[in-house]
C-alpha cells in the first residue's frame, strides 16, 4: 500500500472526541503514516501540540486563524514562540486573511471591514514573524483575499515559505503562488463532481509543489461526502489525483511525501 501524509486535520475538534482512537487507527490502517494537527487559536494550537505528544504519527501547526481575528490578542507572538520551540511543532498556521464574510455583510456597518481587515493583517504580520524566527514555515488560509494575501506573504518569502492549503484558485493564480516559491496543497474537492477547476489546477500543477489534505473533519471526497471527514480519506484523495496526474499512486506518495518532508523539516 502506498503511504501518504495528512498535512492538514483538525484533530482537536470535538467532533473526534468520542472515537479518536478508531480514527487514528483507521488513517494507520488506509497508508496515512503521519497527520499535521492544525491550530486556529491559541487553546486549539496547545490541544494540537498535546495530541503530537500522545501519538507518535501526529505533528502540529500552531497558529490563529483569520476568521478570529477580533477575538486574538494583540499580541500573539510570545504565546507563539513558547509553543513553537517544541519539537513536534512543524509550522506556523494556519494564518492569513479571509474575506468571505465581513462585518458588513453579517449585518455590521461598512466601516468596520477596514477595522476587521486591519486587525487580520497585524496577525499575520505577527505569526510570518515567528515563522522567520524560528525557522518554520507557515500554513496558508486564504478566501476572497488572494492578491492581499500573496503581498503580505511576498516580503517574507526569503526567510518563510508558505503553502496555499484546501487550493481552490485558477491556474493563472497557481502560478502567482509557485513564482513566489509558496507551495499548494489539495483537499476532497478534488473528487466532487463539481470539482472540475480544482483537477484542472492539480493537472498544471508540477508533481512536486504540491501536498494533499483532508482539512477534515470538513470536505470529505466521495465517496463519503457530506460525512465527518478524517485523515484516512486522504486514500481516495490520492487515487483521484493519480488519475489527474496520470501516475502511480507509488509516484504520487514518493513525490508528496519528499515535498512535506522538504517543506516540514520537522517531519522526519
Amino acid at each position: 500500500m502506498a503511504a501518504f501524509f495528512d498535512t492538514h486535520a483538525h484533530l482537536d475538534y470535538p467532533e473526534y472526541e468520542k472515537d479518536f482512537p478508531e480514527v487514528i487507527a483507521r488513517a494507520h490502517a488506509a497508508g496515512i503514516t503521519k497527520i499535521i494537527s492544525i491550530g486556529t487559536s491559541l487553546e486549539s494550537s496547545a490541544r494540537a501540540v498535546g495530541l503530537a505528544e500522545k501519538f507518535p504519527a501526529i505533528y502540529a501547526a500552531i497558529g490563529w486563524h483569520p476568521s478570529e481575528a477580533m477575538e486574538a490578542p494583540a499580541d500573539l507572538r510570545p504565546a507563539l514562540r513558547a509553543l513553537a520551540r517544541h519539537p513536534k511543532v512543524v509550522a506556523i498556521g494556519e494564518t492569513g486573511l479571509d474575506y468571505y464574510r465581513l462585518p458588513s455583510s453579517q449585518k455590521g456597518r461598512a466601516e468596520d471591514d477596514a477595522i476587521y481587515k486591519k486587525r487580520q493583517a497585524e496577525i499575520f504580520t505577527q505569526q510570518l514573524e515567528v515563522a522567520a524566527e524560528f525557522g518554520l514555515n507557515a500554513i496558508i488560509h486564504q478566501r476572497a483575499a488572494f492578491d492581499d494575501t500573496l503581498a503580505q506573504l511576498r516580503p517574507f518569502a526569503a526567510q518563510v515559505r508558505g503553502v496555499f492549503h484546501c487550493f481552490g484558485e485558477s491556474v493563472a493564480r497557481l502560478q502567482q503562488v509557485l513564482e513566489l516559491g509558496a507551495l499548494v496543497s489539495y483537499t476532497g474537492i478534488v473528487t466532487f463532481k463539481n470539482g472540475q477547476n480544482i483537477r484542472d489546477a492539480v493537472a498544471a500543477t508540477p508533481l512536486d509543489k504540491f501536498m494533499l489534505e483532508t482539512d477534515c473533519p470538513y470536505l470529505a471526497p466521495v465517496p463519503y461526502r457530506g460525512q465527518r471527514g478524517e485523515p484516512a480519506f486522504v486514500k481516495e484523495i490520492s487515487e483521484t489525483v493519480a488519475q489527474v496526474k496520470a501516475c502511480s499512486l507509488d509516484e504520487l506518495s514518493a513525490a508528496t511525501c519528499r515535498t512535506a518532508y522538504n517543506f516540514f523539516p520537522k517531519l522526519a
